[in-house]
């Protein structure tokens, strides 16, 4: 209520000035006349100052005289015809006048209702700490966020590659203790879109596994987990974000999650200095870097920090450039899992699918992530001849991309080629 008075008196207040300035410029001002008779009366006292002086002679100031006198009766005439300066229309003041009231006051109050925040009590710095606890301990579950999310559709892929895991499924099914196949699982399924399936295989892996594992496996399972609830840090991503960076708090991917979650629980402050931190940390190039760079400015502007860029160092001399996740396909591995193909059926399918992979990357062209793959399929294959052509092709379009260059040469090296 004592914001609502307060915008309404200084509205009322602007209203008044400018109500004040309108109808106040009848009374201002005078006739040009009277201003003239001023000055030419000072000059008729003037000419007898310079005549006693000596300045001008008698005659001069005669002649001085009969010119302003006649100027004198000229202004006192047009006196006669203005008892008053310029001057507006009383009437067309008025209507202006409650015009701008109405817009002032009226036009406050709209703009405030669409774009402020009616009935919304104050928000101090403490108050909003503790609201945004508050809602940390009573955020949404993960079950509840993926059941409020709307079904995604179906990604395009390879036809034989959804028949792959399809066969993967099964036999993982029937290994629920290979490790392997529910790593492999968990991966295929997130290539699919099918993060609930994902995520749950990767926590098939991790009970599995028990004590031997990595501060990556659990951030791999919160990512899975967000990626589930369309972005949304569940309290069960929290614990193994928490988990990931107790392990190796220079995780990238987990730090960049964790900002992303203070930003969804209220406080930007918070994940605008992890962020920057993580910035500072680089590499440059990686995939969580990428994502801090897109969104760190409007942090800062909620967090009211005045953002200046920070430029992330490039990676240490003689480590890969950081890439994008790997795309979607069968690798060797998956091959191997599915148990009732033949090698021959193996091998078909897998040549079919770098067969389309090539005829499309020859005539439409492709990431550097899809030329590194194939080099690495035609080296799976044994086919070595082609794999080198392709690795030519691919240094020649990539000569410029430092970060291109080392992913397709690390591809090359695993191929069995010399870079």
């Amino acid at each position: 209520m004592v914001f609502w008075i307060l915008i309404s008196f200084v509205a009322l207040a602007m209203t008044a000035l400018l109500g004040l300035v309108l109808l106040q410029a009848h009374s201002q001002g005078e006739p040009p006349a009277a201003y003239d008779l001023r000055v030419y009366r000072q000059q008729l006292s003037d000419v007898d100052k310079d005549l006693v002086r000596g300045v001008i002679n008698q005659s001069d100031a005669q002649r001085i005289r009969t010119e302003v006198s006649r100027r004198i009766l000229a202004a006192d005439a047009q006196l006669q015809q203005q008892s008053t300066g310029s001057s507006q229309p009383k009437t067309f003041s008025r209507v202006t006048v409650a015009l701008a009231s109405v817009f002032l006051i009226a036009g406050t109050l709209a703009l405030y209702t669409r774009l402020g925040a009616p009935g919304y009590g104050d928000m101090g710095l403490a108050s909003r700490i503790a609201d945004a606890k508050d809602y940390a301990q009573t955020r949404p579950s993960q079950a509840e966020a993926e059941s409020k999310l709307p079904a995604l559709p179906a990604l395009d892929v390879e036809p034989g590659y959804t028949d792959l895991v399809e066969q993967l499924r099964k036999t993982a099914g029937e290994r629920p203790n290979d490790a392997q196949g529910q790593a492999l699982l968990a991966q295929h399924e997130a290539n699919l879109g099918n993060f609930v399936a994902a995520y749950k295989a990767k926590q098939n892996y991790i009970e599995i596994m028990s004590g031997d594992l990595v501060a990556q496996d659990y951030g791999e399972l919160a990512e899975l987990m967000i990626m589930a609830a369309g972005g949304y840090v569940s309290p069960e991503a929290e614990d193994l974000l928490d988990g990931t960076l107790q392990l190796d708090g220079a995780n990238g991917p987990a730090r960049y999650y964790y900002g992303l979650m203070q930003g969804q629980l209220n406080r930007p402050d918070i994940a605008y200095q992890v962020w920057a931190d993580t910035l500072r940390m680089g590499p440059k190039g990686a995939p969580w870097i990428a994502g801090i760079e897109s969104q760190i400015e409007d942090m800062a502007l909620r967090a009211g920090v005045e953002y200046s860029p920070i430029a992330p160092p490039a990676p240490a001399p003689g480590t890969p450039a950081p890439g994008p996740p790997e795309l979607a396909g069968p690798s060797a591995e998956d091959l191997s899992a599915a148990q009732d193909m033949s090698m021959e059926e193996r091998q078909e399918m897998t040549r079919g699918m770098v067969s389309r992979l090539s005829e499309r990357l020859a005539t439409e062209g492709g990431s550097a992530a899809e030329w590194a793959q194939l080099i690495g399929a035609l080296g799976v294959l044994g086919d070595k001849t082609r794999a080198e052509a392709i690795y030519s092709e691919a240094k020649d379009r990539f000569a410029g991309d430092a970060a291109a260059m080392g992913r397709i040469k690390a591809a090359a090296q695993q191929a069995g080629l010399t870079p």
